[in-house]
């Protein structure tokens, strides 16, 4: 097994549940692929004695024979077991192999996939929450760690469960791609040598999966690996759009819908805007869509400045969804060179100014370390003001409210150079901290930002005006 790599946060948490003197229910979920099972394995592999996975799509008497076969592996039997009738007494086994162990160390027990073995009707959840309430709950040296991939499942029915396990999770870690910083890290831990502008471009089409990220190869360039991995008949994500969302959702195609019609507003839509686009109810339908699309990371929500939820704006957040949904969706199989041809043109110019800004949101904590902010306490939004008669109208994708009485309002440039702002490009900065000024009524001091690839030219437009410069070398800083 590869030694792992980032999960500095997610791994301390972990070994400290492991060291606890009463047993500890752990909840974990992320999106397919993300490194769930892999974190798990390699945080806890000298103490975990049993783990059984969920099969996709099995039916009761599969799950129960798939059990069977994992606590044979778990005994090291060479006979095999009994197939239990039911999850209840599945759970009376594992109880009678975790007693006859007695082991004097910490012991782990790991259920993965959980929402594939809860199936209609199997009864698993009402026995997994027997077996942890009348006997793992007193275990003193017991971690049960249970995970899944469809994080609003595991969000409805475990986190906020109201039956036999409500309130009973110790900890719940929503496992998030890698950052640049641990992307940076797993590249050259296998030997691919990229410099960060060619990182952040492998990364703003494919994010920070790590499978995905598996599949570069060293002495590749990023525009190589794009056109490989994407672009060729066998590639690894030529096919996994549909693949993905199926395996997350049940009627995966109205999440799809949704993703679909994000991919063609880069500032995002409302709630009632991608009810008129989708064709959906205006009931709890939508809701549970939007949330289920959330949670496992695919879309972000962001209330604007001074509204309140209701007045919230939905953006598409994946990396290779937006990717697939641009360029891959209709050029399959188009072979060699591919992405540097698309890569200069408008289309792919435009998508990589919304990517890298995509990029920036998901990288709040590394901007406000380099901003020297990050010991104050801060709110992130967008916002907006309508164009009318009396002004032109202003947007800014991102603004830093700070308790220090200050705001950070900062304008995100992509570009394969040093940002040089021109005289209309000045005016048109001031204009929009002057609305913001006036239509918010703040007075709070307002700090223009840059954030660039490579930083802003010091000529005379940018003097005085811009206050605060950070690069994309500021976003690859460690996320702690």
């Amino acid at each position: 097994m590869e030694p792992l790599c980032g999960r500095t946060y997610e791994k301390k948490i972990l070994l400290n549940h492991l060291h606890a003197r009463e047993a500890r229910l752990i909840a974990i979920y992320g999106r397919r692929r993300v490194g769930k099972t892999f974190l798990i394995r390699s945080v806890y592999k000298d103490t975990l004695v049993f783990e059984c996975s969920g099969i996709h799509g099995a039916s009761l008497k599969q799950q129960l024979q798939n059990f069977s076969l994992a606590l044979q592996k778990a005994q090291g039997s060479s006979l095999p077991l009994a197939v239990p009738e039911d999850w209840l007494s599945a759970f009376q086994m594992l109880e009678q192999f975790l007693d006859q162990r007695n082991a004097p160390h910490p012991s782990v027990v790991f259920f993965d996939e959980l929402p594939w073995l809860h199936g209609p009707r199997s009864g698993f959840l009402p026995a997994f929450g027997h077996f942890w309430n009348t006997w793992a709950s007193r275990q003193s040296q017991l971690v049960v760690i249970i995970c899944g991939s469809a994080a609003s499942w595991m969000i409805k029915h475990i986190i906020n469960n109201k039956g036999g396990l409500h309130q009973r999770i110790n900890e719940r870690i929503r496992l998030e791609p890698f950052t640049l910083a641990e992307t940076e890290a797993y590249l050259t831990q296998n030997n691919v040598s990229l410099d960060r502008y060619q990182l952040l471009q492998l990364y703003m089409a494919i994010g920070g999966i790590p499978p995905y990220l598996q599949a570069v190869r060293p002495g590749e360039s990023a525009a190589q690996a794009i056109d490989r991995i994407c672009f060729t008949k066998n590639g690894l994500l030529t096919e996994e759009f549909t693949n993905l969302y199926q395996s997350l959702f049940d009627e995966a195609s109205h999440h799809m819908a949704i993703v679909r019609e994000l991919a063609k507003h880069g500032s995002g839509l409302n709630r009632n805007e991608i009810m008129n686009a989708c064709r959906l109810s205006s009931g709890g339908t939508t809701s549970s869509l939007l949330d289920e699309l959330t949670e496992s990371g695919f879309i972000d929500k962001q209330v604007p400045y001074e509204k309140n939820n209701k007045d919230s704006i939905y953006k598409l957040s994946d990396e290779y969804s937006l990717f697939y949904l641009k360029f891959i969706d209709k050029r399959k199989n188009t072979g060699d060179e591919t992405w540097l041809r698309i890569s200069e043109t408008p289309s792919g110019r435009s998508w990589a100014g919304y990517a890298f800004e995509a990029v920036c949101l998901k990288h709040i904590k590394p901007l406000k370390k380099a901003l020297g902010i990050d010991g104050i306490l801060t709110t992130e939004a967008i916002w907006r003001f309508v164009p009318g008669q009396e002004h032109p109208g202003a947007q800014i994708d991102l603004l830093i409210d700070r308790t220090d009485h200050s705001i950070n309002i900062c304008e995100i440039k992509y570009t394969c150079d040093i940002f040089a702002i021109d005289a209309a490009y000045a005016t048109e900065l001031r204009r929009k901290l002057s609305v913001f000024r006036e239509k918010t009524k703040t007075k709070k001091t307002l700090f223009l930002t840059m954030i660039t690839t490579y930083g802003v030219h010091n000529n005379t437009n940018a003097t005085g005006l811009v206050q605060k410069q950070l690069t994309m070398d500021d976003l690859f800083q460690e996320n702690t």
